[in-house]
């Protein structure tokens, strides 16, 4: 049976914290934060604010009632899933760059269960590496794990007999690609 890698956030109690930084990122004070006010205050180890894409994609990740905000509570879970994220990057980061080059993101996947050749693990960071330096800030460290994790779980629910493969037509096929596309 092929064994899937899945890294779903622990639930668990809220931080007393929380409620700190959802008032200093709500800034407009109305009881919600979109993905804007989010990246205002998520900056990565190099000071740049993370990226449009991966603000959006936490946004909507945590969005109960799909309105293009969170709540307190939704943020609540976010804030922890965040710090889950900084951990396993920091765990792999291991010269405290502030970036992941190719054998730290191999050493991370590995980890995550993912099983993958170095040449892909390259495409990989060629794909989330937009500055073109051979290596990912946790940001776009980010974005490519909750991608992997929704693929992943997207070809589980697929893999019925537990083979490692699928056999799917091109409009399910698009539909999976839009479904997990940020």
């Amino acid at each position: 049976m092929q064994a899937y890698p899945s890294f779903t956030p622990t639930p668990g109690g809220m931080p007393p914290e929380v409620s700190n930084w959802f008032n200093t990122v709500d800034r407009d004070r109305d009881g919600k934060i979109n993905a804007d006010e989010l990246k205002s205050v998520l900056v990565n180890a190099q000071g740049k604010h993370f990226s449009d894409a991966c603000c959006r994609l936490m946004v909507n990740m945590f969005d109960a009632d799909l309105n293009g905000t969170i709540n307190e509570s939704e943020f609540g879970q976010l804030y922890i899933y965040i710090n889950q994220w900084l951990s396993v990057f920091r765990t792999y980061d291991r010269n405290q760059s502030g970036h992941i080059d190719e054998q730290e993101l191999s050493q991370a996947l590995q980890q995550m269960g993912f099983r993958f050749t170095p040449d892909f693990v390259k495409y990989l960071i060629t794909r989330a590496d937009v500055e073109k330096k051979n290596n990912i800030d946790v940001d776009q460290f980010m974005v490519l794990c909750v991608q992997l994790q929704r693929f992943t779980e997207s070809f589980r629910q697929r893999d019925v007999e537990g083979k490692g493969e699928i056999q799917i037509g091109f409009e399910e096929f698009l539909r999976v690609a839009l479904e997990v596309s940020l």
